[in-house]
Parts: structure tokens; sequence; C-alpha cells
């Protein structure tokens, strides 16, 4: 424990515990962040207009940038394993709202796939999925603190580490962009015009 993870993670958990429908909430997607990505990745696919191929690409390389971030994380818990807040912190200085085991605090994989997935359509796709992406990212790092399973640099580090891995995906799009094709066909959602690459 470090004094800046201490004073950030009780101020953010302390939080937790006075309003029931928003613990609710937090939990709730606390818990289920990649699930709801999951979701919100097959709502774009179907509702974005059939033009927009490239936006589609977008959620692909989004998906395997959040498959980089989960690998990234995976090699630096093995490599400095961190004991989480619930494991090592007295058992009335918290609260936890969600079920987790006491694995590998040390990084947040909620929040590397979370930031994985918007930053690799920053700047990509059409300006309301990628805030869509980004607002959630954003709430799912905040509530893996307020739900008393992270640390704030576990979170920290995870935003770093969704970053670097949206632009890894990028470094990839060219090796993707059949499986983006594949999906298009199968779902019978080629374009009608030639503007098939229109953003």
């Amino acid at each position: 424990m470090n004094p800046f993870d201490t004073a950030v993670y009780h101020a953010i958990n302390n939080l937790s515990g006075h309003v029931l429908w928003f613990d609710a909430i937090m939990a709730f997607i606390s818990h289920y962040a990649m699930e709801i990505y999951a979701a919100l990745f097959v709502v774009f696919w179907f509702t974005l207009p059939r033009s927009k191929v490239n936006s589609r690409h977008t959620l692909v390389v989004a998906f395997f940038a959040g498959v980089i971030a989960l690998f990234i994380n995976f090699i630096i818990s093995h490599i400095w394993y961190r004991q989480r807040p619930f494991v090592v912190l007295p058992h009335d200085s918290f609260h936890k709202l969600i079920p987790h085991p006491a694995n590998a605090s040390f990084p947040s994989d909620h929040t590397a796939g979370s930031f994985a997935f918007a930053s690799a359509t920053w700047g990509k796709n059409s300006k309301w999925v990628s805030r869509a992406f980004t607002i959630f990212a954003i709430v799912v790092a905040f509530s893996r603190v307020y739900t008393g399973v992270h640390w704030p640099t576990d979170v920290i580090a995870a935003i770093v580490i969704g970053i670097i891995a949206g632009r890894l995906g990028w470094k990839l799009s060219s090796l993707l962009y059949p499986l983006t094709k594949f999906g298009v066909k199968l779902f019978r959602l080629e374009p009608k015009d030639k503007d098939a690459t229109r953003m």
C-alpha cells in the first residue's frame, strides 16, 4: 500500500453504501463491463449505416485491442503480483459491492479492456460510437474502485495499457480487414453504393 492509493481508494469507495440504487448501478457496470461492451459492439455493428464499412472495421480493431490489453495485463500480473484492497485492508474499512476472487489486483482487466475498446475508436469511428465507448470506459474505471475491488493505481495503469493497446490494434489493422469484410458479407451489410469507405 502507498499513501496515494490508500487515500484515493477510501475517498472513492466511501462514496458507496449510502444510495442503494446507485450502488446497484455501479456494481452492475463493474461486474458486467465486458458483457456490456459485447452488447454495445453488436448494437453498433447492426445500427451503423451500410455505407460505413470502415466504422465496422473500427469495431473489429477495438475488439482485438481489448484482447491485446488483456494479454499485456496477464503478463504484468505474473511478473508483479499485487494483492487486492479487500485482502489487505481491515474488513470494516471498505465497502465491497461485488463478488471477486482474491487474485492479482494490478492492473485492472476491466479498465484496460474498456479503454482499449474506446481508444481504438478515437478519430476512427462515428463520434457517437466513440463517445459512448469512452464515457462507458470512464464509468467502468471509476466503478472498479467504487465497488472496492481495485486500487486507484490499478486503474490508472490500466488506462495507459488500454490506450497503448488501442494504438497497437491499429498497427494490425490491415491484417484484420479480411475479418471485417467477412462479417459484413456474413450479415449482408454490404454497402449499396460506392460510398463504402465513408466514416
